[in-house]
């Protein structure tokens, strides 16, 4: 096993600590927040969050990038065998969101959809059918 890891950190633009908490409610696990607290033009914004011990880890801050990103998209993609768990976490993510794909057979045999959720995170489920 290699001793390198990747875990998704997404930024935000002010309401990261609300959306680490929609993701906790979603995924389980045990969140972590520490706020920016040294710089008063960053006062009241998430410098670091992390979310582990659930069905996913993330990693996530509140951005102060102001340029719109000109080439990089990122869609988070959750799959597994689990089709009732997957479909609740699916579903959960699509609350307040827009299901762009909803969940059905694929020409592949999985189940498959997609949707952004109410924070403006594309994500993919794929449930396997093997």
């Amino acid at each position: 096993m290699s001793a390198i890891t990747l875990d998704p950190y997404l930024f935000f633009t002010g309401n990261c600590k609300e959306a680490m908490e929609f993701y906790k409610e979603v995924f389980g696990g045990e969140l972590k927040v520490m706020m920016n607290e040294g710089n008063p033009e960053m006062a009241g914004t998430v410098m670091h969050a992390y979310l582990s011990g659930g069905d996913a880890t993330l990693m996530a801050s509140d951005g102060t990038r102001k340029d719109p990103y000109e080439t990089s998209f990122i869609s988070l993609s959750l799959g597994g065998s689990d089709a009732e768990r997957l479909t609740e976490l699916f579903n959960k993510l699509a609350d307040g969101g827009k299901v762009t794909s909803a969940l059905k057979t694929e020409s592949w045999g999985d189940t498959f959809g997609s949707l952004t959720d109410k924070f403006g995170v594309d994500w993919q489920v794929n449930i396997s059918s093997r």
